[in-house]
């Protein structure tokens, strides 16, 4: 498993470092290493001659940079050191006497530091439990209000670790540099403004001290690149044929948002399935048509309003006949009676927008308890509240575990830090994103893409993501791999999210509308 996979709380990384003091790694030496690695990462952005502040505290996150400090010094670059703390743990105090042995300047008050180009924050590390007060919350302040980019280590002082909640107040970096593991909090929504560009540096914890704190299957994990694209149905065996690449119906649209069953079915699209069909009110058939000449459309009955009011499926076909199902785009809330009706199939179900709404109205964990397949939520932030009022969104990870747990779902929440549990509590966490994508019909693409990426790969494992197989994991002799629904969900999430910053790097944050989005997803696995 990748290093850049794992996310630890405070108390996970305190065992993992003790296990490695206690094999015997010097503290010294391990600060020295780490000090090193920060200096060589430091060069790569700051130009030789440049001015730097260190802001050290009294702990090992302060001796760290103390040692950046001498070795900057060391390499040409003008340094000072601000140092407010009386009583310093005591390798950090002997770094900070031989940095002033070295002629360092060094400063106790925030009026006498001069200016700087740049600032090294090692006040506080992982850990920090109390608020922030007085003299120090004061520097902070000071220090953010000025000019110079700040570069935190290790996390941003003032964040807590794990929920990324400000502690009265907190640095905010223009970089971050974590060290050894990610920690959860710099994963949290309301850490973003601080943390700046995240960057790991990985300072060689072996994997076997990682595996004993974390367990075998770590419960909190990133979406990385890596195994995002290990879970694509790819390469495809060159017998496939379109039975053999799934069938997704997607039920979705009304006469007041055609457009969203438009870009659903277009997500879909870019996912490869095999087989598309389309129940959309019988009014706006021809519209999908000219848009997805490929897809099997089906007209149903409408209510009034141009609302779908039941399923007209083909002939010999019902909802237990496709591999996976998407809902809600689109679809308003007009005949709320559909949602239980559609509820009670037996295939992977994956319920997004007025679906969700509809759900909450009729009660979402009482509801989802009866079923016997496994469920998708796609949910905002708001859905999200709807579906699960009792439970505050403000710690992402903590909300999504309780919300799967209860709804026994794969629960989706959407946002600048998307987070995925199931069950049992095992969460993705997605670390990039963009703004680009918050416009209107954005969710709707996901969903299709999802749905559509569900229904390959569960057609080449040969088998179902039945209720109580949930929590299991899913073999595909086929692909060869070992696939569970949670990895599909975060894959189908790292690609809409990376589709969303390639077309922000050709078309600005402001250039990217969903229609646009959904022309990037195929780019995206070019590159």
């Amino acid at each position: 498993m990748n290093k850049d996979q794992f996310v630890v709380t405070a108390s996970q990384m305190r065992d993992i470092e003790t296990r490695i003091f206690t094999a015997g790694m010097p503290v010294a030496a391990l600060m020295e290493k780490v000090a090193g690695l920060i200096s060589q990462r430091l060069q790569a952005i700051i130009s030789p001659g440049e001015c730097v502040g260190i802001l050290a505290g009294s702990g090992h996150n302060g001796g760290d940079a103390l040692v950046v400090a001498r070795e900057l010094h060391f390499r040409g670059y003008q340094v000072w050191i601000y140092q407010p703390f009386s009583k310093l743990k005591e390798l950090t105090a002997q770094h900070f006497q031989y940095a002033r042995n070295l002629a360092i300047p060094c400063y106790q008050e925030i009026t006498e530091l001069p200016n700087c180009d740049f600032l090294i924050d090692g006040l506080f590390g992982f850990g920090l439990e109390r608020e922030i007060t007085d003299t120090i919350a004061t520097a902070i302040n000071y220090f953010n209000a000025g000019n110079q980019p700040i570069i935190s280590i290790d996390i941003p002082s003032g964040l807590h670790t794990d929920t990324g909640e400000v502690l009265g107040t907190a640095i905010q970096a223009q970089y971050t540099f974590c060290l050894g593991l990610w920690k959860q909090g710099l994963l949290q929504e309301q850490a973003i403004p601080y943390i700046g560009q995240a960057q790991l540096i990985d300072f060689d914890i072996p994997l076997a001290d990682i595996y004993t704190v974390l367990g075998d299957s770590p419960q909190i994990k990133r979406i990385t690149s890596t195994t995002a694209l290990s879970t694509l149905p790819l390469p495809l065996p060159l017998t496939t044929h379109k039975y053999k690449q799934g069938h997704l119906l997607l039920i979705c649209g009304s006469r007041r948002y055609a457009g969203g069953a438009i870009l659903t079915a277009l997500g879909a699209r870019a996912s490869g399935v095999g087989m598309l069909s389309i129940a959309v009110p019988a009014t706006i058939k021809p519209l999908l048509v000219s848009h997805l000449p490929e897809a099997l459309i089906i007209g149903c009955p409408e209510t009034e309003t141009g609302a779908i009011s039941h399923l007209q499926l083909p002939e010999n076909t019902d909802l237990n006949s496709f591999t996976a199902i998407a809902c809600g785009p689109g679809l308003t809330q007009d005949h709320p009676a559909l949602i239980p009706e559609i509820i009670q199939c037996e295939c992977p179900l994956v319920l997004d927008a007025d679906a969700l709404n509809i759900l909450a109205q009729i009660g979402t964990i009482s509801t989802l308890q009866q079923r016997t397949a496994a469920t998708i939520l796609t949910p905002h932030t708001g859905e999200f509240h709807r579906l699960f009022p009792h439970i505050s969104p403000l710690n992402r990870i903590k909300a999504v575990q309780t919300a799967a747990q209860e709804s026994v779902a794969i629960i989706l929440l959407k946002g600048a830090r998307t987070a995925i549990s199931n069950p049992q509590g095992h969460v993705w966490i997605n670390p990039e994103s963009t703004p680009a994508l918050a416009r209107g019909g954005s969710g709707d693409v996901l969903t299709g893409l999802l749905g559509g990426l569900l229904a390959q790969i569960l057609t080449k494992a040969g088998g179902g993501f039945w209720k109580d197989q949930v929590l299991d994991q899913i073999v595909s002799v086929t692909m060869n791999k070992v696939i569970s629904i949670e990895d599909i969900v975060a894959t189908a999430t790292w690609w809409h999210s990376q589709a969303g910053i390639l077309a922000a790097q050709a078309r600005t944050e402001l250039g990217v509308d969903a229609f646009t989005l959904t022309q990037y997803l195929i780019p995206v696995l070019k590159r």
